[in-house]
């Protein structure tokens, strides 16, 4: 062909992300060549026997196939061979950080006698469940090691996973270690401080709150207390991992609500000399490829079970011109004594946007459906003792209906607030809607949810009927999985790892699941990667995961 002719098209053929100037016939040139000068030079990372035995292709037939596929056939062999060798790179790198984390970590050896165990149940004031039992049994067993538990609690909303928490952290404190309980909001931290005081009102238990707005002579004062070792149970923020805070002896550190601690984060405490055990909380269930990826460094404890006397909630989604008739039904159920949430959605936009647009959502109800009711408005730009208070005068009941943005998302517990609205619901993603809904399952009575929405594309539909359709939450984050994909999860700024360059976890499931079973098997003969045929194979471990999962050089 002359330089500026385009080559026949023909089969297979690929398409590049091109600059100005640049057609693609020239760019499949370049690529041509390319592929063809450096194809020869490149390594093989896996050992001739390991592709058969796994149905890959080596690099020099799979490489200039995916550019150049003869036939789909072709273009599928080769894509499976680099999806599957990326993730096997990661299942790898997780695999080699738990196996260190079991060899060089060094924890309190905590286990629970019959003796601790009766002293803690006789503090909790009702039946586990079956799931809490499991989870507990699981926990107990981590503990009893000298190695540091790693675990990510899961738990549909409202199934009872703080007591799971409680009853590990109790068993540090009975060793005469100390136990840490970190929150992402200073809203929650207080919540969890609550439930503590509450279920440890009749034990000898010391407890501090360690947030952000305290006044400095008491902070000094509880950081003295907690070097000291005088008190126990410390409950907070990211506050608790600032370099002020020196632990006397740290026995058990509890993360909740994982999605906003990074990894970096978790590493961050483990500094001073003996590793704690570690617990990690997450408020909504995770997708299963997710679990293996992210968390892919954590044992799994898994709770579906709700404890007795949770009621399912009913959902309905209200079309513009049924909202007057759910206002209706809204204002009868409050005048029967019962409580409820509107939640309105945060607009873009600075925070006194955002707070005016609320002030402007209150209004509206203040002074027209709800105008006959005790309103109350809760948003971010209010102090903590300004939240406080609000909370406390709707948990008093002087307050009937509190209408926010979704910081009712995380752990406000009204048994008597059964109703909620939810206005703009197409602007929430599905793991909130079902935060939110969670708040109204905790009552005597059924939960009612209704919600205003006014879908403009495919995918807000299908998220509002899959929520509208089931309260299962781990139903929804797999249809939540499958509707945004995997980019809003893996992006780094959430958990430090390097974003995935050709496989997707939706529509690599199942390569993943054998990249996994792959990977454990691979550390489990050869743990260091040490043997010399797979010193490639570590070589990329290292250089792609090494700082972001914080290897160890290994072998």
């Amino acid at each position: 062909l002359a330089d500026d002719e385009e080559e026949p098209r023909t089969g297979l053929l690929p398409l590049y992300g091109l600059t100005e100037g640049l057609a693609q016939w020239q760019m499949r040139r370049i690529v041509r060549e390319a592929v063809a000068a450096y194809v020869p030079v490149l390594e093989e990372v896996f050992p001739a026997e390991y592709l058969q035995a796994h149905n890959l292709w080596p690099i020099h037939q799979a490489l200039p196939a995916i550019h150049f596929p003869e036939s789909r056939h072709a273009l599928e062999q080769a894509r499976r061979r680099f999806v599957y060798q990326e993730l096997l790179i990661l299942q790898l790198g997780l695999a080699v950080k738990r196996q260190q984390q079991r060899m060089y970590g060094r924890a309190p050896v905590l286990p629970v006698s019959a003796v601790i165990d009766a002293r803690i149940r006789r503090l909790i004031p009702f039946t586990l469940t079956g799931s809490q039992e499991q989870a507990i049994a699981e926990i107990t067993a981590d503990l009893a090691r000298s190695t540091p538990m790693n675990r990510l609690l899961q738990a549909d909303v409202g199934m009872g996973k703080t007591i799971v928490a409680v009853y590990a952290m109790l068993v540090a404190v009975a060793h005469g270690y100390q136990a840490a309980l970190m929150a992402p909001t200073e809203v929650l931290a207080r919540q969890h401080f609550r439930t503590l005081e509450r279920l440890l009102a009749a034990s000898q238990v010391r407890r501090g709150l360690l947030v952000g707005g305290l006044a400095p002579k008491e902070r000094a004062d509880l950081l003295q207390r907690i070097a000291e070792g005088t008190i126990d149970l410390v409950v907070g923020t990211q506050a608790i991992i600032q370099e002020s805070v020196q632990f006397h002896r740290l026995g058990l550190v509890v993360i909740d609500e994982q999605h906003k601690f990074g990894v970096r984060q978790r590493a961050s405490l483990k500094q001073a000399g003996i590793d704690p055990h570690y617990l990690v909380m997450t408020a909504t269930p995770i997708p299963r490829t997710v679990t293996m990826t992210l968390f892919g460094d954590l044992d799994i404890s898994t709770l579906r079970e709700p404890p007795p006397g949770r009621h399912k909630v009913s959902t309905y989604l209200v079309a513009p011109d049924g909202e007057e008739r759910w206002w209706e039904f809204f204002g009868r159920k409050l005048r029967e004594g019962r409580q409820g949430y509107v939640v309105t959605p945060l607009v873009e936009g600075s925070e006194q946007i955002q707070a005016a647009n609320l002030e402007e959502a209150y209004e509206a109800l203040a002074n027209g459906p709800l105008e006959a009711f005790r309103l109350g408005l809760l948003h971010g730009r209010m102090s903590s003792e300004e939240k406080e208070g609000v909370m406390r005068a709707f948990e008093r009941g002087e307050i009937q209906v509190l209408v926010s943005t979704s910081v009712v998302e995380v752990g406000i517990d009204v048994p008597n607030a059964t109703l909620m609205t939810i206005q703009g619901g197409e602007r929430f993603g599905l793991a909130q809607l079902h935060q939110l809904r969670g708040r109204i399952s905790r009552g005597r009575q059924p939960g009612i949810c209704g919600v205003f929405a006014d879908p403009q594309t495919e995918e807000a539909r299908k998220r509002l009927q899959a929520f509208v359709k089931t309260t299962d939450g781990f139903e929804l984050a797999e249809v939540d999985f499958r509707l945004r994909g995997p980019g809003e999860l893996f992006g780094t700024r959430q958990h430090g790892l390097p974003p995935m360059l050709i496989a997707d976890l939706v529509r690599d499931a199942a390569v993943l699941e054998e990249a996994r079973r792959d990977a454990i098997a691979l550390v489990a003969q050869d743990p260091g990667l040490a043997r010399p045929e797979h010193a490639r194979l570590r070589r990329m471990v290292l250089a792609r995961y090494g700082r972001a999962l914080d290897l160890a050089d290994v072998g």
